[in-house]
């Protein structure tokens, strides 16, 4: 079963991507992130009571403090991510912040010095780490008219501007600290009760961000929320998925480098469904960054 639940991960993550993206993407609907976090808040929410009171999971208040910071790490990751694709191409922004692994593994030859890592990993660190940055010279360098004509396929021009790429690269970092943190933690905590600390967390930030939507006049429409809702189910059960691929210890191997490349997936939805035609550099640069993710999935045991 570790193959079909891989596979389940990787398209609901992409799944999420995608949804996640038609909901936040409108530049008129200012406060779209804050209703993603909603969205995503109460789904979470809502399966945190279902591992809870159904399933026996062990949560207190001893586990949901010491699992705090890597919530709101994790958590603000991903509301600066919605806020990000506002801004620039999913098929851009989604590589970018699954760079994240690579800055985990520099974080911990840093902490820990190289230990295990060997040889691929680290080719595979740096290919990430070159193809997001050749990502961030082509966007920089690209020809306005041509950046415009491209987009006119997909209906939807965005400006070129620092806070396109900004936005995803500190997804990237904050997302890094997080798994960074979440090694440590887990030394500790049970994962399943690490999970529900999580999504009771979740639950109440996007509590508070409903809460701020409706003070600052916005509102909650079926139309507007339902990518949003049907983004916040996909990220959900992709994190379902994710736990039990990796319970079967004895194919980490495998199931890790193919849920690693669900990014390369939400690239092909961008495409697909978006309408998102880059140019043969993004593409060069996005191959770089799926390749070495891809290696580092194929080492993350």
């Amino acid at each position: 079963m570790w193959f079909w639940f891989s596979v389940i991960a990787l398209l609901m993550w992409s799944g999420s991507d995608l949804f996640s993206k038609i909901g936040c993407r409108e530049k008129d609907e200012k406060l779209s992130s804050l209703k993603m976090v909603t969205a995503v808040g109460v789904v979470m929410g809502l399966h945190c009571g279902y591992s809870v009171f159904v399933k026996g999971v062990a949560l207190n208040f001893s586990v949901l403090l010491t699992y705090l910071p890597v919530s709101l790490l994790y958590i603000s990751s991903m509301a600066i991510g919605y806020l990000g694709l506002k801004y620039i191409e999913l098929s851009i922004s989604s590589p970018i912040c699954n760079s994240s692994g690579a800055i985990v593994a520099v974080l911990t030859l840093i902490t820990a010095g190289r230990g295990d890592v060997n040889g691929w990993q680290l080719g595979a660190v740096a290919l990430v780490c070159i193809g997001v940055i050749t990502l961030g010279i082509v966007e920089a360098t690209e020809d306005e008219e041509l950046r415009l004509e491209r987009q006119k396929q997909g209906n939807h021009i965005y400006t070129k501007s620092v806070l396109a790429l900004a936005l995803p690269v500190v997804y990237c970092l904050l997302d890094a600290l997080g798994t960074f943190a979440d090694s440590l933690v887990l030394e500790k905590l049970n994962e399943e009760s690490a999970n529900a600390a999580y999504e009771l967390t979740f639950l109440l930030c996007g509590i508070v961000s409903g809460i701020v939507v409706l003070v600052r006049g916005g509102k909650f429409t079926f139309r507007q929320e339902l990518p949003k809702t049907v983004g916040a189910c996909f990220e959900t059960a992709g994190q379902f998925a994710y736990i039990f691929a990796l319970a079967d210890s004895s194919h980490v191997l495998l199931a890790a480098p193919i849920i690693s490349s669900y990014c390369a997936v939400s690239v092909l939805w961008g495409r697909l469904f978006l309408k998102e035609k880059l140019s043969y550099r993004h593409y060069f640069a996005i191959s770089l960054t799926v390749v070495g993710i891809i290696i580092m999935g194929i080492f993350d045991v």
